[in-house]
């Protein structure tokens, strides 16, 4: 039994080493890829455990060497592409393996592929679910508050965030019949508690009208907006309220595009730097620099906004920040994307 067992060993390596050694050509097109994958003649009869996410090979050509070419033809749609976004950019990604084995076990050769082009103007995710929370504010504006999954493709599946990963928190307004709409992020807090009492713990996140103070003292930055309508917060997670229910409160506030000024901007602390940044427009982060002080209101034109409700509190939780070394964190109960978002 037991030299069986070697033998098996052995040979799985070599299949192994004839895997990583082959070649792979990768073309992608407008909404598919193309992928050619040369294999040895020793894997040509096990070209079938070789797949694109879950798709197996779309075409075979055996070689007069023996070796093979196997085909991969397929739609961004199929094969299981996590589609995602990185400033001005759509990534669809996917992986190539050699599954010997089960699906169970572990692919014994893994090779990423991925395919990336410029945003199209005026792309919006889809984000706009029930999953996502939805509250009505003043002035009929519909506000979304949601925690993003990793590819920012869509709302999360949960609300347990490791320490030190990233929760990308999703705010946007409905245009509808308004003019041009600029979405900012006035104060962002973390408590403990769905509503904030005067004897709530709280973590200040976004402070001073608009400066993030979570990039000053962690990696959290704003995204690129993909419209002018939204926001992304890509907070890092944090230590307060470690293993318990975390809210996060945000007072929303919506404001013409054009103007910018030290009450009405969204900034975060660039380290490479060491200066404040202003997210929708550098060329003006001077704007910023009242981040290190107070920041005063300079323009007469909030006032007529204000009245009319252009702002809008809201909430996101339950959110249970866990340390991954913790053995009792293992047990804590997850909630579902329907369960947690926004109140009102």
């Amino acid at each position: 039994m037991m030299p069986q067992l070697y033998l098996g060993v052995i040979i799985l390596a070599v299949f192994a080493m004839a895997v990583a050694n082959a070649e792979i050509n990768v073309v992608c097109e407008k909404d598919s890829v193309r992928i050619t994958w040369r294999i040895s003649a020793e894997l040509v009869p096990h070209a079938a455990r070789l797949f694109l996410g879950n798709c197996m090979s779309s075409r075979l050509n055996v070689l007069p060497s023996g070796e093979g070419e196997a085909h991969f033809n397929y739609k961004f749609a199929d094969c299981k592409f996590k589609r995602g976004m990185n400033g001005k950019h759509l990534l669809y990604q996917n992986e190539l393996t050699y599954r010997p084995h089960a699906k169970s076990k572990p692919a014994a050769f893994v090779y990423p592929i991925e395919c990336v082009y410029k945003r199209p103007e005026g792309w919006i995710p889809p984000f706009l679910n029930p999953g996502s929370g939805v509250s009505e504010g003043r002035g009929g504006l519909v506000f979304h508050m949601a925690l993003l999954n990793e590819q920012l493709t869509g709302v999360a599946k949960t609300n347990v965030v490791p320490l030190g990963s990233f929760m990308p928190i999703w705010a946007a307004v409905e245009q509808r019949s308004h003019q041009p709409l600029l979405l900012l992020m006035e104060e962002c807090v973390a408590a403990t508690t769905p509503q904030l009492r005067p004897d709530s713990q709280v973590y200040p996140i976004i402070s001073n009208k608009g400066c993030l103070l979570e990039s000053m003292r962690g990696n959290s930055v704003f995204l690129p907006r993909y419209h002018s309508s939204a926001v992304i917060l890509y907070l890092q997670s944090f230590k307060f309220g470690l293993g318990e229910e975390v809210y996060i409160h945000c007072k929303l506030v919506v404001w013409d595009p054009e103007v910018l000024d030290e009450s009405k901007k969204a900034c975060h602390y660039v380290k490479e730097n060491g200066r404040w940044e202003l997210l929708d427009d550098p060329f003006q982060s001077s704007i910023c620099s009242c981040c290190d002080s107070t920041c005063h209101s300079r323009s007469k034109r909030w006032a007529d906004w204000g009245s009319h409700g252009f702002s809008h509190k809201s909430v996101l939780g339950p959110l249970i920040i866990v340390d991954p070394s913790d053995s009792q964190a293992q047990g804590i109960p997850q909630v579902s994307d329907s369960q947690f978002s926004t109140f009102p």
